[in-house]
């Protein structure tokens, strides 16, 4: 099954120097030697088929047709030791921890400005920070309900944070149809390994919305507000409703009266306690924010602000996403939490400061540009793949707008086997752990692993042509490793 397959300079998830399994996937390997390729590749077009059947989408935003299609599926699972997972959960919670103290200070007291650690000029060009947002009460004091963060691993095989997702962190769903997938087409795999459920977090993921509530009550109302059927993500919102039992809304299915949040229903008006919402900042409220909103639900942030209703997540989180902040973190672990990073960021240049500014216009070909505040995959600048022409655009672009990209050095993100037109191949990957944050903070085990499916391409976002691949997390697998 592995003939042919090259192993280069990049960290191989599944094979060692000498292309031999490592602990974790000694069995899998095994497992996989005893198939002939026609078999597995029939699997691999089963769960395409089935993938198809279930609705289980995404929009290629790069494809002139602006179709959906089916996710790519990989039935080749990344196995993580449950003693490495220990070591990356314990970095998710202390990252999401420290976010969530810089999102009160910075929209209350500001005393992280006030020291010095970042600049008021850093955090109000963003043009995520609300300032509506300043001085408002959110419940229990939580900002970072429920987290994404973008893991990679580099050429030594270290995980590193690649980005913080904390606006609306789209693809808990998949993570549970991959697994689902991988039990209806390759069940067999599991007999050698004792993997980890998902299906826990779903319930504390709902009692993470629940314990939100405003009003102490035994069953508090939780809605999730979706844009509607025709989103690219519309499938992540459903699957997420009906598996925690919530009702999916639209805009026009709530209303607002006197400053309190009711569902239209068959039986009359029902208070609304939590909103999980699936709408950017500026399309929820259209009388305080965008008036052009169609999707959202008028007197919202009057009723958020009064305190009648919580929203997971709340407005300006999307600051926290902003690239050039994301490359501070470490600064706001070390003063909120007084403890050193677990999980260290990418080398992360900030392009507003003169010296860093000028080391990347001089070494470009080297470096991956960064838009601060673009998501999926969009507005990336490769200098290795770029023209003369077009890294000399990019030098006078970067002069003229310093404060709306960073620079990071190329990267070798680590490399999966993933089954390509008949054939292995390795393939770049990363690593999307999803964090809810209640009462205690819960870590999806696993996550969802994505795959970069366009040779030569490193971008593994599903917006962008990216795949997945199930996340097992093991126990007893693993030691020692080569």
């Amino acid at each position: 099954m592995f003939e042919g397959y090259v192993r280069d300079t990049f960290y191989d998830e599944m094979l060692c120097d000498d292309n031999q399994p490592r602990p974790p996937y000694r069995r899998y390997y095994e497992l996989l030697s005893r198939f002939p390729k026609e078999i597995f590749a029939a699997r691999h077009d089963a769960a395409k088929q089935l993938f198809l059947r279930q609705g289980i989408t995404y929009t290629m935003y790069d494809n002139a047709l602006g179709v959906e299609r089916t996710l790519p599926f990989d039935l080749v699972p990344r196995i993580i030791p449950s003693a490495e997972w220990h070591h990356i959960e314990r970095g998710l919670i202390q990252r999401v921890t420290a976010l969530n103290e810089f999102l009160k200070d910075i929209y209350s007291t500001q005393y992280i400005i006030r020291d010095h650690i970042i600049s008021r000029q850093t955090v109000y060009a963003s043009p995520d920070f609300q300032l509506e947002m300043m001085n408002v009460p959110v419940p229990k004091g939580i900002h970072t309900v429920l987290s994404g963060i973008d893991l990679i691993r580099n050429e030594q095989g270290g995980y590193q944070v690649l980005e913080d997702n904390l606006r609306i962190p789209s693809g808990i769903s998949y993570a549970y149809k991959n697994r689902n997938m991988m039990k209806r087409v390759f069940a067999e795999a599991f007999s050698s390994y004792h993997v980890a459920p998902l299906e826990p977090f779903m319930k504390k993921l709902g009692d993470t919305f629940a314990y939100l509530s405003p009003r102490q009550i035994p069953q508090p109302t939780v809605v999730l507000l979706t844009p509607g059927r025709f989103n690219s993500a519309f499938f992540d919102h459903s699957f997420l409703a009906q598996s925690m039992g919530i009702e999916l809304v639209e805009g026009s299915d709530l209303i607002v009266i006197n400053q309190i949040v009711y569902m239209r229903t068959t039986s009359g008006l029902r208070q609304v306690d939590v909103i999980y919402r699936r709408l950017d900042d500026g399309y929820l409220d259209p009388l305080s924010f965008n008036l052009d909103s169609l999707i959202g639900v008028p007197g919202l942030f009057d009723a958020y602000r009064a305190g009648n209703v919580a929203i997971a997540n709340p407005w300006g989180n999307g600051v926290a996403d902003d690239k050039l902040i994301y490359s501070y973190v470490p600064d706001f672990i070390r003063y909120y939490l007084n403890e050193d990073p677990i999980l260290p960021n990418v080398i992360t240049y900030r392009l507003t400061k003169d010296n860093e500014r000028q080391h990347v216009i001089e070494n470009i070909e080297d470096m991956v540009i960064k838009p601060t505040n673009a998501s999926g995959g969009a507005g990336l600048f490769f200098g290795y793949a770029a023209t003369r022409a077009e890294c000399e655009d990019m030098q006078r672009i970067i002069q003229k707008e310093p404060r709306n990209f960073i620079a990071q050095p190329l990267i070798s993100l680590s490399r999966h086997p993933t089954w390509m037109d008949g054939d292995f191949e390795p393939c770049p990957i990363d690593l999307r752990p999803f964090v809810a944050f209640g009462e205690t903070l819960h870590v999806l085990p696993g996550g969802l692993t994505r795959v970069a499916l366009e040779r030569g391409s490193c971008v593994v976002n599903s917006s962008r042509g990216g795949g997945a691949k199930d996340t097992w997390i093991v126990v007893g697998e693993g030691e020692p490793t080569c």
